[in-house]
């Protein structure tokens, strides 16, 4: 299996995976007290934490600490599920357990982040579980800042400021095999095919250019001169610089 996750004692193969039928009904002897319904629940859902490591195997993280904090997650989503709304247990598990995974990294990220920005980070982070708990789905980002008293900006920034970096191989979607990763996705606006050829093309066209006129070129626009610093340095008229400084841009146009 791609990207499988071993994990040292577990034997992946094995886990027990419940069916809906069954998961509402232990759900339910779970809130009524029953230890052994919610252990039974635990086990019975421990692929779905599998799963969702698979999404975070790029980060470097070893496989076993991350099901654990994943276990932690999906603990957290049990003792907080409520049944009394129509909502599948994994659209709402999903959900914690990421969140647990995230938290974890996050406070082992090398990144560093200022206290009062952490500070509202969790605050955020506390009042989107809440709403989960309350809720069964994930709220947004306007209901997170009424909740704290916040502004939107403020809430969107903390999550910014929290957020664990992305590999460029993260894959993002997967097809027959055919998996496509962060990178592929991105663009480089600076280094294009046209943007390539146009520099090969100015590279040319420059080469063709007076000793002189490439040296005027280059003390204008790359080094930031004046036209008066340049006569000065080059030792001709201001008025010379100009007509050369204009010639060398004409040829230049001309032959690209």
């Amino acid at each position: 299996m791609q990207h499988k996750v071993e994990l040292c004692g577990v034997n992946t193969s094995k886990l027990k995976v419940l069916k809906n039928e069954e998961t509402k009904a232990l759900l339910l002897r779970a809130k009524a007290g029953d230890k052994q319904a919610r252990e039974e629940l635990i086990s019975g859902n421990l692929r779905l934490v599998l799963s969702v490591i698979q999404r975070f195997h790029n980060r470097g993280e070893n496989a076993d600490d991350l099901f654990q904090v994943g276990c932690i997650g999906l603990i957290k989503a049990i003792d907080n599920f409520n049944t009394d709304l129509d909502v599948k247990f994994s659209t709402y598990g999903v959900p914690m357990i990421v969140g647990e995974i995230r938290r974890y990294l996050r406070d082992n990220s090398t990144m560093r982040v200022s206290r009062a920005m952490r500070d509202t980070a969790y605050k955020v982070l506390q009042a989107k579980e809440a709403y989960m708990a309350q809720h069964q789905k994930e709220p947004t980002v306007e209901e997170i800042a009424h909740t704290l008293g916040l502004r939107r900006e403020e809430v969107v920034f903390a999550l910014d400021a929290i957020l664990e970096p992305v590999s460029l191989y993260d894959p993002i979607y997967s097809d027959s095999g055919d998996t496509i990763c962060v990178m592929d996705q991105v663009k480089d606006k600076r280094n294009t095919d046209e943007m390539w050829i146009e520099r090969i093309a100015l590279k040319e066209a420059v080469s063709h250019l007076s000793e002189r006129e490439r040296k005027i070129l280059s003390m204008r626009f790359f080094q930031g001169k004046t036209q008066m610093e340049v006569s000065s340095e080059i030792g001709i008229s201001q008025a010379q610089v100009s007509r050369l400084e204009k010639n060398a841009l004409r040829q230049i146009r001309r032959e690209m």
